[in-house]
């Protein structure tokens, strides 16, 4: 008999980001082997209430089809669990996911509990729902030190993953673009973009194309930025790209630059890596674990554009590096493939 496997995420596509990524693709490549049903809240009206991933995995919306659902999520998604009477229920998400499976505790059903640690966000609560499950993993080990801090005494760390597969198979007979560079990720002040401009700025002629993927509450200032740089011409905005689209961006670019202030870990770096890019980020956060400072790429300073300009130009004119890079990148970025990620937590499922 199958083990029954509940994962709580308050959010998932058409709301998907990394968290949730790890949520459906963990789901996707294990249902064979649990009996596996995914919690979220409904947040729209014209989302059912139930309904498969890819006609494999159930999932149950609860709440009323609002974006307030998502306050209501961790009181609503341990009441659905009951029925469900798992074995096993994974939070994806300290926050509202991670709410709601210690107030499952609180309620008295008997499961083994399992939290996986997405953010740097800190709340009131946080210590207490790190502390409180049978076992917790977190997707960098800057995650698992401020566990460590909060009280908690062990922790796994298991990293998000990225469609190696796919990512390589979209980069089959497409050719780099010399001089392209790319960034992707949501246009937030904590993703340093504005310093990216500026770098980008100081590159003498002639000049590359950056191309910048997401959307956010900053683009329009950015935009304005490349403006008043002069580098419009030389810039663009493609807001949000997905699929096979984002892969052939990937796939075209020389240069990956992500200049993050915050980062657990940072996805994108890793499938720019698969792509074949060489990488540039920060030295913050969960990036050093996804970038190899000097072997899969090259770790900057953030809010530093004079130096990652420097980066930037030492990368487009010396070829031996840029490819010694790009070459040990896409090797690395095997460990990250999903299926290999889904194993490490089949390993706690199956108890």
């Amino acid at each position: 008999m199958k083990q029954r496997l509940v994962i709580f995420s308050a959010f998932l596509t058409p709301f998907r980001s990394g968290a949730e990524a790890c949520a459906e693709e963990v789901a996707l490549r294990l249902c064979d082997r649990f009996d596996i049903t995914i919690i979220t809240a409904r947040l729209r009206r014209d989302l059912p209430k139930r309904d498969l991933l890819q006609g494999k995995v159930p999932i149950i919306r609860v709440g009323f089809g609002f974006g307030f659902d998502k306050w209501l999520y961790p009181l609503l998604a341990p009441l659905a669990t009951w029925k469900l009477k798992p074995d096993v229920i994974h939070a994806v998400l300290e926050s509202f996911a991670g709410l709601a499976l210690l107030l499952n505790k609180a309620i008295g059903y008997r499961a083994v509990r399992i939290l996986t640690l997405q953010t740097t966000n800190r709340n009131f609560l946080r210590g207490m729902i790190i502390r409180s499950p049978d076992i917790v993993t977190a997707i960098s080990k800057v995650l698992a030190d401020q566990a460590y801090t909060l009280g908690r005494k062990d922790v796994t760390v298991i990293p998000n993953g990225i469609p190696y597969g796919e990512i390589r198979k979209a980069c089959d007979g497409v050719e780099k673009i010399p001089g392209r560079i790319l960034f992707v990720g949501r246009l937030e002040k904590m993703k340093g973009v504005d310093v990216l401009l500026r770098a980008f700025a100081k590159i003498p002629v002639p000049v590359p194309k950056l191309h910048i993927v997401g959307n956010g509450s900053e683009r329009v200032a950015l935009e304005n930025l490349a403006r008043e740089l002069s580098i419009s011409d030389h810039v663009k905005f493609l807001g949000y790209v997905s699929g096979t689209d984002l892969y052939k961006e990937y796939a075209e670019a020389q240069i990956f630059c992500g200049l993050s202030r915050s980062e657990a870990l940072g996805n994108v770096f890793i499938e720019a890596q698969a792509a074949g890019c060489a990488v540039i980020g920060t030295e913050i956060g969960g990036i050093p674990e996804a970038v190899h400072d000097g072997v899969t790429g090259i770790l900057t300073e953030p809010d530093n554009p004079e130096l990652t300009s420097y980066v930037l130009i030492e990368l487009q004119q010396n070829e031996k590096l840029r490819t010694s890079l790009a070459t040990a990148a896409v090797e690395r970025a095997r460990e990250f493939d999903w299926c290999v990620i889904a194993e490490r937590y089949a390993k706690l499922y199956d108890v």
